[in-house]
């Protein structure tokens, strides 16, 4: 059994709730903090903070692992369909687990309803491309139509009210609610057994990018929606979930020649990110994805379509 905060030399009941209340709910990740972000988030002096990260890393046993040991991980990874095989081969056989996949696009480009794609195919077989398992939806604008997912799951010959039973949706209404309902999923997990196989956020940033107007908030945005993906990959790999996340863009009036939309979250998501995804309308009602980052696939665009019956080719 992993220790708790409490057991670390120096954190006592209320420490321990200050840093649970800021996203450090667990031990790894004290370990894997600095002790400026413990000093802020604790109230406590530079040497205590020093002593904390440090008890945490001995008790985790945080050192160094060879490329086998990696291989033997990266063996457990699993993927869902998109049911479009163009955008599957794109990433690789499908979205990871063990990974952040970030689509972001305009309006309509349907980042949503890939969302809802993937949240019904992951109830599939995994014969089927699917997970066999249970997802973890946050809504931060009210997208989420179950109506929707039920002719998606009919479609591909599901119960419809049994894929609902399995999708478990936290209404997020502003930025601090969303890193909570984060960390309920991990209670989902632990605390009430559920098998969740996989976390949609649909959209990451736009509570952040509405509370945190103006460049005189923009370090301390980013540093929420740091923690908030810090977290999410955490969690990813510790429970070898798929992570999928859905982005605003905005425009970039002053540029003239190259991309002129670019997704909200900066530096911060870009390096989060393990694949990243441009969305966007193509010719004759087709919509166009466009990998633009990943550690291990080369760049690349897929075309799929819309339909009644969710995502296809």
């Amino acid at each position: 059994m992993d220790p708790t905060i409490e057991e670390l030399p120096g954190i006592g009941p209320k420490t321990a709730e200050k840093l649970r209340e800021v996203g450090y709910i667990d031990v790894l990740a004290i370990a894997a903090a600095s002790s400026n972000e413990l000093m802020a988030a604790a109230d406590m002096g530079e040497s205590l903070a020093m002593k904390v990260i440090a008890a945490a890393q001995q008790v985790l046993d945080i050192g160094f692992e060879t490329g086998l040991d990696v291989l033997e991980k990266r063996k457990k990874v699993v993927k869902v369909t998109t049911m479009s095989t163009q955008v599957d081969e794109l990433l690789g056989g499908g979205v990871q687990s063990q990974a952040i996949t970030e689509v972001h696009g305009p309006f309509g480009s349907g980042k949503s309803q890939i969302a809802f794609q993937i949240a019904v195919s992951a109830q599939l077989p995994v014969e089927k491309g699917g997970l066999d398992g249970h997802v973890a939806f946050i809504d931060t604008e009210n997208t989420f139509r179950p109506e929707r997912i039920m002719g998606i799951a009919e479609a591909l010959g599901l119960d419809p009210e049994e894929v609902l039973g399995r999708i478990h949706i936290a209404r997020a209404f502003n930025s601090d609610h969303q890193m909570f309902m984060a960390d309920k999923v991990e209670e989902l997990i632990n605390k009430d057994e559920i098998p969740i196989k996989i976390i949609i956020v649909d959209s990451l940033t736009a509570h952040f990018r509405a509370e945190y107007a103006g460049r005189g908030k923009l370090a301390e945005r980013q540093q929420k929606l740091n923690r908030l993906l810090h977290n999410l990959q955490r969690m990813a790999d510790i429970h070898n979930l798929v992570v999928f996340v859905t982005n605003q863009v905005m425009s970039k009036p002053d540029v003239f020649f190259g991309p002129t939309l670019e997704a909200i979250g900066g530096n911060i998501v870009g390096h989060a990110a393990t694949y990243r995804l441009f969305l966007r309308r193509g010719k004759g009602g087709k919509r166009v994805a466009r990998l633009i980052d990943s550690p291990d696939l080369p760049e690349g665009e897929a075309i799929y379509s819309l339909t009644s019956e969710g995502v296809r080719d």
